[in-house]
């Protein structure tokens, strides 16, 4: 593989400083779907949601300062 084929696209630098405005609810709800079609149980319960979300959130913005200094 060349160089542009090795480079990654993520993480990314959110919009607005600290803030993503594309970063929503309705996001996680998209992504909730997409693994339900693919036979996976339903993401209904709280817990469930808050660990898919952050892990939707490092994989989009990568690993926070405290993540990195562990």
């Amino acid at each position: 593989m060349t160089g542009s084929q090795t480079e990654r696209a993520y993480p990314v630098r959110p919009l607005e400083g600290d803030d993503d405005s594309r970063f929503t609810v309705g996001l996680l709800f998209d992504v909730c779907r997409v693994i339900e079609r693919h036979g996976y149980p339903s993401v209904a319960r709280g817990a469930d949601l808050v660990e898919l979300q952050l892990a939707l959130f490092r994989f989009l913005y990568g690993p926070s300062e405290r993540q990195t200094q562990a």
